[in-house]
């Protein structure tokens, strides 16, 4: 089976309007004419319509492509929408001389018609013998072609990176997002109840003794204090029980309502009667009700702000995570760019215990602290995937201390290490032993980079068990750069 599915074309083009057609393959411009009608005499001219297949995922590489006409998108299968590379007219691609490529990397789609000439590996060397300045040419190309592929597999990266960063805190968003929604709700429940009650309030004509009395009592409960350990279920439920029937022997037509707040806020049955020796019986009942609105109200406004300060705080996160509205270089504090980073990945961490160790008074260094956060980001989701399977519970540990004039960081996790013939082969770039689709192999290679990029190390030591990635860099500015 051919590796390139094209079609010869129906009636072939003179050899002479091919070599014509080369002189536009930007990286064969400058040929004699006699050159490229050697190529033109020895390759195969193939044709495919918009839409075709010219060569699937995995199938052997054995020809190099020049495109005369048209352009080819060439996509992962499992790595998105997005073109892992783009072949138009006037490229020179597929299997070049000097060339490692085995198998092509992804599948190759016609955009447009496409026109193509093929040149099979077997005519390589009497090729580059019959033109010599192949070999530079193929050379330019192929640094060309590993610097265009190497930006577009980071690219990919980063938008993965992103998209597992939205996500995160999209649910870290949700929960007090949706609590706020909730207490809104509650709050505008009982503010419309409280209004029409407060007609039956009025009714009440209450003397200014019994208003001081109420305010009494009201007071007394706000400043009882309440019991530091929860009482049992069991013991809830007895009291919300007995307030219950104190209030239907009352009577208060809305007793199963009224008695879970009362019991809640720790109300009992004496101090209703209490209540109710100021009062008279429809005057207590009326009283109860609003004071049980009120509690839930109030509940209501602290969920709200519970809720907004839970979000502030993300947003407060986010904004530390990507050092928005900051110089590019700036001084960082490296533990509070860890912590930053946890609380974009805290969704991922029910099953999680996390360890801080860091030590007091630690210096700001000099650095680029939103790159600084992707190194970290690396070593805590390869360290949360490493413990997905860990019983009963993984254990994340983040180490930060001075060693001399470094800084040193440690990210341990107890999962399943790192087997020692793939050790050394991690921080190699597009090296992943993920499944297709979940990750592309540049993540320790991009950290390396950056800690490169300050003038640190990073390393790794690992067993079954206890794996640490640790990073030093430098505390002097004028070390870092």
């Amino acid at each position: 089976m051919p590796s390139i599915l094209a079609s010869p074309p129906a009636i072939p083009t003179p050899i002479e309007e091919i070599a014509s057609a080369l002189e536009r393959i930007a990286p064969l411009q400058g040929l004699s004419f006699d050159e490229r009608l050697w190529l033109a005499d020895h390759g195969d001219e193939m044709v495919a319509e918009e839409g075709e297949v010219l060569f699937e995922e995995g199938t052997p590489a054995d020809r190099m492509v020049l495109i005369l006409k048209g352009e080819i998108h060439v996509k992962r299968q499992h790595a998105g929408p997005m073109a892992l590379f783009i072949g138009r007219s006037g490229q020179m691609t597929g299997l070049l001389p000097f060339s490692r490529m085995k198998t092509f990397g992804g599948q190759g789609v016609a955009v447009t018609n496409v026109w193509v000439l093929l040149i099979h590996k077997s005519l390589f060397p009497e090729m580059l013998a019959a033109i010599p300045s192949m070999a530079q040419r193929v050379v330019s190309t192929l640094l060309d072609r590993v610097r265009e592929v190497t930006r577009i597999e980071q690219q990919a990266e980063k938008l993965s990176a992103l998209g597992k960063l939205a996500g995160n805190l999209a649910h870290e968003l949700n929960n007090p997002a949706s609590a706020a929604q909730r207490a809104a709700s509650s709050l505008i429940t009982e503010l419309r109840a409280n209004r029409r009650n407060r007609f039956k309030l009025v009714n009440l004509c209450l003397e200014e003794k019994q208003i001081h009395g109420v305010e009494a009592w009201e007071q007394n409960l706000f400043d009882r204090k309440r019991p530091q350990a929860p009482p049992e279920a069991a013991e809830i439920i007895r009291h919300e029980e007995a307030l219950r029937n104190w209030l239907t022997a009352l009577p208060c037509d809305n007793a199963w309502e009224v008695a879970p707040d009362l019991a809640e806020h720790g109300v009992t049955v004496s101090d209703m009667e209490e209540l109710h020796s100021i009062l008279e019986a429809n005057g207590t009942c009326v009283t109860l009700q609003y004071f049980a609105r009120y509690l839930r109200s109030s509940r209501s406004i602290e969920t709200l702000l519970c809720s907004t300060d839970r979000i502030f705080d993300l947003i407060s996160a986010v904004k530390a995570y990507s050092n928005m509205d900051r110089a590019p270089i700036l001084e960082v504090d490296v533990p509070a760019g860890l912590d930053a980073t946890l609380q974009m990945m805290q969704s991922r961490m029910h099953n999680i215990t996390v360890i801080r160790d860091y030590q007091l008074g630690l210096p700001a260094i000099s650095a680029y602290g939103g790159e600084l956060n992707q190194v970290w980001t690396a070593l805590i989701e390869n360290a949360l995937e490493a413990m997905a399977e860990t019983e009963p519970r993984g254990c994340l540990r983040l180490v930060c201390r001075q060693e001399g004039e470094m800084l040193l960081v440690e990210i341990w996790d107890n999962g399943r290490g790192i087997p020692a013939e793939l050790r050394d082969r991690i921080f190699e770039p597009f090296f992943t032993t993920k499944p297709p689709g979940h990750g592309l192999g540049l993540g320790l290679d991009n950290a390396t980079r950056i800690v490169r990029k300050h003038r640190g190390q990073l390393g790794v030591r690992s067993e079954v068990g206890s794996t640490c990635f640790h990073v030093r860099l430098p505390l002097d500015q004028l070390q870092a750069y």
